[in-house]
C-alpha cells in the first residue's frame, strides 16, 4: 500500500511538472508573440461641439458686419460732412478712398498675424482700434471750432484698419473648426451677416442723421457697436487657430489670457478658488496634508516641449504672405473668379444713383430703398449658397467613390476640391450674363423700374454665390494659412472693384447703359467659362504640384 501510494504521488507530481517541461521544450509550432500595440485613433479635426460651433458662427458673423456696416452707414453723411468741415465734395470723397485703401491693407496685415498669433488677440486688437477710432470721430465732430479735416482723414483710416480685418480672420476661424465638407454650413450664415451690414448701413445712417439733425450720433452708434462686439468676442470667443491650440483639445497646460475666453477664465478661477477653500477646510489632518497632491485637472501642468514665443511668431509673420499666394496658379484662377464678380457686383451698386435718379427720378428716400432688392438677394443667396456648397461636396464625393470623413477631415491631396467648389458654376455664369444684358437694356429702354429692381435681386443672389464659393476655394487650397488666403482675396477684390468703378461712368457715357452692361456680361461670362474650365481640368494638378514642391 505504501508503494502504491508513493507511486501515485510521483505520478501526480510528474503530471504537474509536465506542462512546464512542455512549455520550455522546443516545439514545431511557433511560440506566441506579444500582441502588437493597437494604433491610437487619429484625433478629431476639432473638439468643439455642434452647439459651440453654432455660438461661434453667431459671434464671427456679427464681428464681420463691422466693415460693410461702417462703409455704407457713411454714405448718407457726405453732404453733412461737407457742410460741417467747410470743404469740397472732392475732399470728402477722399475719406471714401482712404477707407477703401485700408480696407485692402488691413486683412493683408492682420490676416497672417492671426494665422500665427491666434484669432482672439487679433480680434481684440482690431476691435479696440475700431472702438477708439469711432470715439475720436464722434469727438472730432463735436468740437466747437468745427473739428479738424485732417483728423477726419486719419481717424477714418484707423476706423477702416480696425473694421476690415474681421473678414479675413473670420474665414480663418471657419477653416479652424470646420472640415471642408461642412464649411458651407458656416460660411452661408456668415455671408448673410456680412452682407446684412451692407444692406442696412445706408438706411440706419440716414435714419440717425435725419432724427438727430447731425452726423456725430452715427459715430456714437458705431461706438456702441464696437463696444458690444469687443465685449462679446472677449467674453465668449475661444482661441481656434490651429497653429496655437491645434484641434482645441486640452494639452495639459493652462491656456494664456489671449487663448481663453473671459467667461471660461472666470469660471476656471471660480473653480480653483472653490477647490482651495475646500482643501483649507479639511485642515492639516485631511487627505491633502498627508501626501503630495497630484496635479489638478482644473490647473494642468505645463508641457515639457517649449512653445514658440510671441516675438518669434511675430517675426516669422510677414504682410507679404498674401502677395505670395497670388503667384500660384492653383489660387490665381479662384482669386480671379472671386474678384471679378465682386467687381461686377460693385459696379451695379455704384450705378444705382445715376440710373434711378436720372432715369426714374427717384428722390433720396426712394433711392435708399432701391438698394434693398439687391440686399435681399444677397441674403437669400448667402444662405442658399452655403447649403449648396456642402451638397456639391457630397455629390463630388459620391461620383469619385469617396467616403467623407466628417470627424478628421478629408485628405485634400487626393480629393478634387476644385470640382466640388466649382460645381454648378456654368449655370450661374449663364444666369449672370443674362441678368447683366437684361439689366442694361431695361434701363436703356427705360422699362418699368420694377424690372430693374427684380434684376438687382437676381444679381445679388449670383454675386454673393460667386465670391463666397471661390473665396472658400482659396482657403481650401491654403489650409495652413487660411486668413492669409482670405487676405489675398480681399486685396484682389478691392483692387478690381476700384478699377471697375473708376472707368464706370466714362464708359456708360460713351457707350450707353445697354451696350455697357452687355459687354460687361459677355466679358465676365466668357472669362468665367474659361476660368472654371481650367480650375476643373488643371486646378488639382497645379495644387498638388505646388504642395509637393514645398514639401521637398
Amino acid at each position: 500500500m505504501e508503494e502504491t501510494k508513493t507511486v501515485s504521488i510521483k505520478d501526480e507530481e510528474q503530471e504537474k511538472e509536465q506542462p512546464q517541461s512542455h512549455t520550455s521544450a522546443p516545439s514545431p509550432s511557433p511560440s506566441p508573440s506579444p500582441s502588437p500595440t493597437p494604433p491610437s485613433p487619429e484625433p478629431p479635426y476639432t473638439t468643439l461641439t455642434t452647439r459651440q460651433k453654432r455660438h461661434l458662427r453667431l459671434l464671427i458673423g456679427l464681428a464681420t458686419t463691422t466693415s460693410p456696416l461702417t462703409a455704407t452707414i457713411y454714405f448718407p453723411l457726405l453732404p453733412l460732412l461737407q457742410q460741417h468741415f467747410h470743404t469740397t465734395s472732392q475732399a470728402i470723397n477722399q475719406t471714401l478712398t482712404i477707407y477703401i485703401i485700408f480696407q485692402a491693407l488691413s486683412p493683408a496685415l492682420f490676416g497672417p498675424l492671426s494665422d500665427t498669433l491666434g484669432r482672439r488677440p487679433i480680434y481684440l486688437l482690431t476691435l479696440l482700434l475700431y472702438l477708439l477710432a469711432n470715439v475720436g470721430l464722434a469727438a472730432n465732430a463735436q468740437v466747437a471750432a468745427g473739428g479738424s479735416y485732417a483728423a477726419l482723414l486719419v481717424l477714418r483710416a484707423v476706423q477702416s484698419l480696425g473694421a476690415s480685418a474681421a473678414y479675413a480672420v473670420s474665414y480663418g476661424v471657419v477653416a479652424d473648426v470646420c472640415v471642408p465638407s461642412e464649411r458651407g454650413a458656416m460660411l452661408g450664415p456668415v455671408s448673410v451677416a456680412l452682407n446684412l451690414g451692407a444692406c442696412v448701413g445706408p438706411v440706419v445712417g440716414g435714419a440717425i442723421a435725419y432724427a438727430s439733425g447731425g452726423f456725430e450720433w452715427v459715430f456714437w452708434a458705431l461706438v456702441v457697436v464696437g463696444a458690444v462686439l469687443l465685449g462679446g468676442v472677449g467674453a465668449f470667443l475661444p482661441e481656434t487657430a490651429r497653429a496655437v491650440v491645434g484641434n482645441g483639445e486640452k494639452t495639459g497646460r493652462r491656456r494664456s489670457f489671449w487663448e481663453e475666453s473671459w467667461w471660461s477664465a472666470g469660471r476656471w478661477r471660480w473653480q480653483e478658488r472653490k477647490t482651495r477653500k475646500e482643501n483649507e477646510e479639511k485642515g492639516p489632518g485631511g487627505h491633502s496634508g498627508v501626501e503630495e497632491p497630484s496635479p489638478s485637472p482644473s490647473r494642468p501642468s505645463t508641457p515639457s516641449s517649449p512653445r514658440n514665443s510671441v516675438v518669434s511668431r511675430i517675426l516669422a509673420t510677414t504682410p507679404l504672405a498674401p502677395l505670395r499666394i497670388l503667384c500660384h496658379r492653383s489660387t490665381l484662377l479662384a482669386l480671379w473668379m472671386h474678384g471679378s464678380f465682386y467687381a461686377v457686383d460693385y459696379v451695379l451698386v455704384a450705378a444705382i444713383p445715376s440710373i434711378f435718379q436720372n432715369l426714374y427720378h427717384f428722390n433720396d428716400l426712394q433711392l435708399g430703398l432701391a438698394y434693398l432688392p439687391r440686399g435681399v438677394g444677397i441674403i437669400v443667396g448667402g444662405y442658399v449658397n452655403g447649403k449648396l456648397m456642402d451638397r456639391n461636396y457630397r455629390a463630388v464625393a459620391r461620383q469619385n467613390g469617396w467616403t467623407i470623413d466628417s470627424a478628421r477631415g478629408d485628405d485634400m491631396g487626393r480629393f478634387p476640391i476644385e470640382l466640388a467648389r466649382s460645381r454648378g458654376s456654368y449655370i450661374l455664369l449663364a444666369l449672370s450674363t443674362a441678368t447683366l444684358v437684361g439689366y442694361g437694356w431695361a434701363v436703356d429702354r427705360r422699362a418699368h423700374c420694377s424690372v430693374a429692381l427684380v434684376l438687382q435681386f437676381v444679381a445679388g443672389f449670383w454675386g454673393t454665390s460667386f465670391y463666397t464659393t471661390y473665396n472658400a476655394l482659396v482657403v481650401d487650397v491654403f489650409p495652413e494659412s487660411p486668413s492669409s488666403a482670405a487676405a489675398a482675396a480681399s486685396i484682389v477684390r478691392c483692387a478690381m472693384a476700384a478699377a471697375a468703378v473708376a472707368i464706370l461712368q466714362p464708359l456708360i457715357d460713351a457707350a450707353g447703359g445697354g451696350w455697357y452692361f452687355t459687354v460687361l456680361g459677355l466679358w465676365s461670362g466668357l472669362c468665367g467659362i474659361l476660368t472654371v474650365f481650367l480650375i476643373q481640368t488643371r486646378g488639382m494638378a497645379w495644387r498638388v504640384g505646388r504642395t509637393r514642391s514645398v514639401s521637398n
